[in-house]
């Protein structure tokens, strides 16, 4: 079955589906699948054979590929270009998809130096509850006019309908890069990578773990040496490796026997100089103190109560009832923006049902 085959494929069952208000659960590679609630009870709709790179152009730094396309494939035909997907995102598999990406807005640790999915999408190709193929934005980052569907898509978990193609910027891999690294405490820490921020050194990764504050530096080689000299800190050995692992959370932190049981793995976000927050468990912070992974038993309503006091908020990310609401509950008046979304995009609900939230 070739590629057009299986578009029309995809989009016959879709057709159906909003004939006899059959839901739908959007699957692909699966590494992604322990990501959001519990979804209704629904018809499996695979785009993993909807796959390939469509078009890439390495001299307009500009990649475009089908949902199904395998991140492993569109990363070594960057790497042979010497490019890269800036925003680094985790795979979580091997099976990891270009679709399951997007649509769950995974970014990695340079996210906040060089941006997050959603800064790098161009456009796309999607199929909407109603069976309709659309497309909008383009391969250029200077084409939208009004709204811009394509980035609306990214971290719609599936709910608003299927991504068939995505374009991507993408960007040269930088020339030289080091690791360096300090015992420091946490609110150490904290101070120190918050205030890298407004320094004009090529930090593309800030991170403690371990009672170690580490820091990437990467960019062209005399930009790293004169940071070098700046930043201080024992040079890591092998540190690819170590951010390997952070991204794709095979440290020891993110294995910990305690997650199989009562434990939960919680991704909370606050301003990066936000103190060290005063909640039982155990911490590693990244994305520059930004992003804050807590392993810990405490209940999900205290813990919300708590982090929103600091002006974040709170996603359980592993573990726990997966029924309950994983994702930060929205107020009143967003909640109504995304219901209107959701009925113009998929006006029978048949879309991974309950996937981001109960009540879309």
């Amino acid at each position: 079955m070739d590629e057009q085959d299986i578009s029309l494929a995809l989009q016959q069952q879709v057709l159906d589906a909003f004939q006899n208000k059959t839901p739908l659960a959007i699957t692909g590679g699966g590494s992604k699948s322990f990501l959001g609630r519990t979804a209704v009870h629904a018809q499996p709709i695979d785009i993993s054979k909807h796959r390939g790179i469509v078009e890439y152009d390495p001299c307009e730094l500009v990649l475009t590929a089908r949902s199904g396309t395998p991140l492993q494939e569109i990363e070594a035909a960057l790497a042979e270009a010497g490019q890269m997907l800036a925003f680094e995102p985790p795979h979580f598999g091997d099976s990891a998809t270009l679709g399951g990406t997007i649509a769950c807005a995974l970014s990695g640790p340079r996210r906040p130096y060089s941006g997050s999915a959603r800064d790098f999408v161009l456009g796309c190709q999607m199929l909407n509850g109603r069976g309709e193929i659309l497309r909008f934005g383009g391969q250029v980052m200077k084409n939208v006019a009004g709204y811009d569907v394509s980035r609306l898509m990214v971290g719609t978990y599936g709910t608003l309908g299927i991504l068939l193609e995505t374009s991507l910027k993408v960007l040269p891999r930088p020339a030289a890069s080091i690791t360096v690294a300090s015992e420091c405490s946490a609110a150490e820490a904290i101070a120190s990578m918050s205030g890298l921020l407004g320094k004009p050194y090529p930090v593309d990764g800030a991170c403690y773990h371990g009672d170690r504050c580490y820091v990437r530096i990467s960019g062209s080689a005399q930009a790293v040496k004169e940071a070098r000299t700046r930043i201080a800190g024992d040079v890591v050995a092998d540190a690819e490796k170590f951010w390997h692992a952070l991204r794709e959370h095979e440290l020891p932190f993110f294995r910990h026997p305690s997650l199989s049981g009562k434990a939960r793995l919680y991704r909370i976000m606050v301003k990066p100089a936000t103190p060290p927050l005063s909640i039982e468990g155990s911490w590693l912070l990244d994305w520059g103190g930004a992003q804050r992974w807590l392993r810990s038993d405490e209940d999900i309503a205290t813990l919300r109560r708590r982090v929103e006091l600091a002006g974040g908020h709170v996603t359980v990310f592993r573990g726990g009832d997966r029924d309950e609401e994983i994702f930060q509950p929205l107020s009143g008046p967003l909640l109504t923006i995304h219901q209107r979304l959701k009925a113009s995009f998929d006006p029978k609900n048949i879309f991974n049902r309950g996937r981001l939230y109960a009540d879309l």
